[in-house]
């Protein structure tokens, strides 16, 4: 037969255990994930046509999640084909071969360096609509100038790109080159990005460093 003390002592100890059991689940569920911070090399962007005729080809769908580039239909969050960009938000835009917008991704362009861009929130976000991708397209309307006297493309400084992804997270990328190996001395090895990216994968968070 037990004693007192040794039903107390059971008791007690009991009851350590749940609250040390408790206490940790606890821990566990305020801890976030860590925002990630990556850089993407000579992911391919082809298209066809160009020079007067119709553009069209596959777009190179991109998931921020996992940081590779994907042929799903859903997981993914921007694409890239030549020089636009297209986001897994809003409407198909009326482009050839563009994907179907299944999430709620959406695009702003914000100015400054890719460390001071720090939060998106404030942020105003759009969505690809009927004629118009979030992320505009054209020389020196979005991110990039183009040079028809060395027929350069290149990244314009301090325009960050901050995306809300497919499932309402948040990204910015900071685009450094559109040719492979960063080398722009062939401009036939064009439709090659290199960028920057941070990913915040805390719902509800805004936090970009």
């Amino acid at each position: 037969m037990k004693t007192m003390n040794t039903i107390k002592a059971i008791a007690t100890s009991a009851l350590f255990i749940g609250f040390t059991s408790c206490s940790s689940d606890d821990d566990d569920t305020q801890q976030p994930d860590p925002v990630q911070s990556e850089q993407v090399v000579n992911l391919a962007a082809p298209q066809t046509g160009g020079q007067g005729q119709p553009i069209g080809g596959e777009f190179a769908k991109f998931n921020f999640e996992t940081g590779m580039q994907t042929t799903s239909d859903t997981d993914w969050d921007i694409a890239f084909r030549g020089t636009t960009i297209a986001v897994n938000g809003g409407t198909v835009t009326g482009t050839a071969d563009e994907p179907t917008r299944n999430g709620n991704a959406g695009a702003t362009i914000a100015s400054g360096t890719f460390a001071s861009v720090a939060t998106a929130d404030g942020l105003t976000f759009t969505q690809d609509v009927d004629a118009s991708f979030a992320v505009p397209t054209g020389s020196d309307n979005g991110w990039y100038n183009y040079n028809p006297q060395t027929n350069i493309i290149s990244a314009i400084p301090g325009k960050i790109l901050v995306f809300r992804t497919r499932d309402g997270k948040y990204a910015k990328v900071e685009i450094l080159s559109y040719y492979l190996d960063q080398d722009s001395s062939n401009p036939n090895s064009g439709r090659h990005y290199t960028f920057n990216y941070v990913y915040n994968p805390n719902e509800g968070e805004t936090s970009l460093q």
